[in-house]
This record gives structure tokens, sequence and C-alpha cells, in this order.
């Protein structure tokens, strides 16, 4: 049987999500009632909301005892990784607005004041809209409560009013969102420029919250987490498993050279394969590529790491394209690398696109998918009509520079030096680029967690022991 291709899927998805309006297709299936045990009708109606997410409906009502209910659930994929953003918000910051996944939490550490997950989840409003409604909730029954219990209710009025403050605008105050699955959003006015005010952080799930958010069971997560602790325990692996092999792709032979290991597709958790290998990059040093690919729903991943030791200093790259023949240079970004572009005042933070081995036209073009896939309130009717211009013309100038249209300089800097552009005279020095070492920050290595590591001394007191009673073994023979 002939199996679909990835533009077929993507096909079947779209018409499966379509955005929501009255003659959208509505399912009906029979399913049984829990409170008489007679069967009732469950009806689903799979919908977009345009720049937005895709969503199922769900109502359910029996014709027997008269029950009903109903539902939403996310039908979005899952990302990679948890997202993290923070804000200091000032007045003219208020009208920012935010997409709140089902599983993320809002904090203002100033007032001591969260939204849970569980709470206003699945919206999308202002950072003053989730205030207001905040306020509204809290101020119910304080009638009530004033009669019951006077001091309390003194407490929640002076947490109210400077609640409302916020609100309008008369306190600044910094409000962080974190979600662990990733599909939560925070307004970037100034898109796509960065914005000096907002840090985005993405991070690596813990087991507790690949529970949360449904991606494994809670024996699983527990399993998982003992799991991490004892290689915390055994200390720092001797030796690599993965193959390494010279950058010679004429002879690469994938079937003796791959490494194979299962796991579960991100996007559907159907179970998927991760191959891996090592490759040795001439004039560079070793890296780890792996990929990901799902038959189930052609999701596809790709990444790079290092696989050697950690430098002694940062590297920044300066390269200067002024023909196609640079547009091919291999590129090699990490994921502590910034990448910058100072003729479009394009700069990415560490960690955007995560690792990629690519060429420098197949960065710019991972560039414009990034911006056009995470700048939801830059298209539709909710964006205003100069931000749209103003991005699409920034993305047309992308286009340009991928065509090879304009000379332009890309500035790669990385604190690890794990990152790499193709030198097209090496080992002779290249003319049109240009690379610089530097001394990392206090700062730099206390991000990247370089300050707490000790190479000395790290075995366990169990470990320790046992070292020690060897030695006298040994001791005592000779």
């Amino acid at each position: 049987m002939e199996q679909p291709t990835d533009t077929q899927k993507e096909e079947a998805k779209k018409q499966l999500f379509e955005d929501i309006a009255p003659e959208n297709e509505i399912t009906e299936i029979e399913s049984l009632c829990m409170y008489c045990h007679e069967q009732g009708t469950t009806r689903l109606l799979l919908t977009r909301i345009p720049f937005f997410k895709d969503i199922i409906l769900m109502a359910f009502s029996c014709p027997h005892c008269g029950y009903r209910s109903n539902e939403i659930q996310s039908g979005g994929v899952i990302q990679e990784k948890g997202k993290i953003f923070e804000l200091k918000v000032r007045k003219e910051d208020l009208n920012r607005q935010i997409v709140k996944s089902d599983n993320a939490s809002m904090r203002i550490p100033e007032l001591d004041f969260e939204i849970g997950s569980s709470t206003q989840k699945g919206t999308m409003k202002t950072i003053e809209g989730f205030l207001r409604q905040s306020i509204e909730v809290l101020s119910e029954g304080q009638d009530e409560r004033r009669k019951i219990d006077p001091e309390t209710t003194a407490k929640i009025d002076a947490f109210l009013q400077r609640l409302e403050r916020c609100a309008n605008g008369e306190e600044e105050f910094t409000i962080i969102i974190d979600d662990p699955a990733g599909n939560s959003y925070l307004e970037n006015p100034n898109a796509p420029s960065e914005d000096p005010r907002m840090k985005v952080t993405e991070y690596k799930r813990t087991p507790e919250q690949n529970f949360q958010i449904g991606l494994t069971s809670e024996e699983d997560a527990r399993k998982e987490a003992e799991k991490q602790m004892e290689e915390l325990k055994l200390g720092p692996r001797q030796g690599s498993m993965i193959p390494k092999y010279k950058l010679d792709f004429d002879t690469f032979d994938h079937k003796s050279q791959v490494v194979e290991f299962p796991g579960n597709c991100p996007s559907c958790h159907t179970p998927c394969v991760t191959r891996m290998f090592g490759i040795d990059i001439p004039f560079f040093k070793e890296v780890i590529v792996m990929a990901s690919t799902c038959d189930a729903c052609g999701y596809k991943s790709s990444e790079v790491k290092s696989g050697g030791a950690i430098s002694e200093k940062g590297r920044r790259i300066i390269l200067k394209v002024t023909c196609p023949e640079d547009l091919s240079r291999d590129f090699l970004k990490s994921e502590t690398a910034t990448c910058e572009i100072p003729e479009k005042k394009l700069r990415l933070h560490r960690g955007t696109l995560g690792g990629r081995f690519t060429t420098v036209e197949g960065f710019l073009a991972g560039v414009r998918d990034d911006l056009l896939r995470n700048n939801p309130f830059l298209k539709g009717d909710s964006s205003q009509e100069t931000d749209r211009t103003k991005f699409k013309k920034f993305l047309d100038d992308i286009e340009a520079l991928t065509s090879g249209k304009e000379n332009f300089t890309v500035i790669i800097d990385d604190p690890m030096a794990n990152s790499y552009i193709q030198s097209l005279t090496a080992p002779e020095p290249d003319p049109n680029m240009t690379t610089e070492d530097y001394e990392r920050t206090f700062e730099e290595n206390e991000d990247l967690g370089l300050n707490d590591i000790n190479t000395e001394n790290y075995l366990t007191e169990e470990q320790s022991e046992k070292e020690e009673e060897k030695s006298s073994k040994v001791e005592d023979k000779q």
C-alpha cells in the first residue's frame, strides 16, 4: 500500500481542522451516559481559531435522563521544549496580547500573585484583560466575607487596590509566563526585531512536567526521575558509544554508521525512531547530529550538539556575504549561540532555532519560517495595518538576502565556541570571514552552568569509600 506524502498529510490535517464558521461539519457518535448508563450522543467539532490554535469542542447529551456536559480540548501539538516569557510591564505594555495555553501559569513576583494553569486556561487576552478578570474573580463575595472575617477581607481589599493600580498602569510590575508545553505567546510589538525588555527562555521539561501535560504516565515520570538521579550519582561517563566519522558524505554508509533508538513522537505521541551519528568537521571539532521522523503524522526534527570538550574561550564569527557561493557555506549554529544580521537589525536570542547544521541560505530560510510561526499577532484581523506592512517588508528583505540580491553580514557569537561557518580557503585565512576568541564573563559562565562544574572529588560518599577500600587492598598486596 502506497504511503501518503508529507504534503498529503499536511493537507489532511488542514481539512481536519477548519477555520471556525457556522457551516463547519459536526461529528456525532453514540456514547455511554455515566449517570443512567443508557446511550447518549456526543457531538464533536474540530475547528481552528485563526492565529491561535486548533481546538476540539465536545458536547454530550442524554435523552433518557437529561444530563448534559461540554468540554474544550487543545488539538495542537506539544512543543519539544517548554518556554518562559518574562517582561517588565509599563503602562504602554498593558495592551500586549497574551495567548495562555491550558498548561501555562502566570506570575507577578512583586505581588506574590499567580494565575495557575487551571485558571483562565486556553484564553487570549491583553495583559490588562487578565488582570481585570482576576480582580473580578477576587472581588466576588467580598461583602459577605466582610461580615464573617473582616480582617481577611481587609487584606484582600488592600491586595485588590494594588492589583487595580497595576491594571491602570500606575505601578510597574513583572509578568512571567511559564508554559511546559511551549504553546503560549506574549506579543512582541517590535517584531520581527528583538524586544529589549522581554526575555524568552526555552528549557527541557522535567519528568514531572511531562506527566503534568500528559506526555507520560505517573509511573513513567517516576522511573525517569529515578534514572536521572542515578546518572547524577554515577558522575561523568567515560568515552562515547556514538561512532565518529570524517565529514565525507560521498562514502557515508547510514546502515553501519548511524545509531538508532526508539522514542515517542512529540507531536502525535506514537512510537518513532531517532537516528544519531557523530562526525568530525574539518578544521573544527566533533559534533553529534540527531534526526527524528514520524511515519504516522509526518513530523520531522533535527538537532546538532557539540561532542567535544568545553572550550576555554567563547568565539565570535563574522562573515561578509558578497556572492552566491557564500550562501552555500556550511553553517553550524549551536543552542548557545546568538546570531545577528546588522543590516536588517535582526538578532536571534540564544536557543532560537535550536542547534542547526545547514547552509547560510538554509539558515535564512529557517529564520523566515520561525518568524512566521512565532509571531501570530502580526497576521490576520487582530493586527494593525502598519504592523502587518512592516512585518511583510521585513520578510521580503529576508527573502532578498536568501536569493543573493543584497550583500549582508552574519555574526555568530557563541560563548561555548560550538558554532562554525565553513571557510572556503581553509587552512588559509578567509578574506570574507573573521574569527575572534574572547574570555567569557562571569555572567555567561553562570548562565551556562560552568561556575558550578566540579571535575574533582565528584564521587558520592559511598563511591569514595569503595575507591578507598580498593586502594587499601592494593597497598596490602604490595
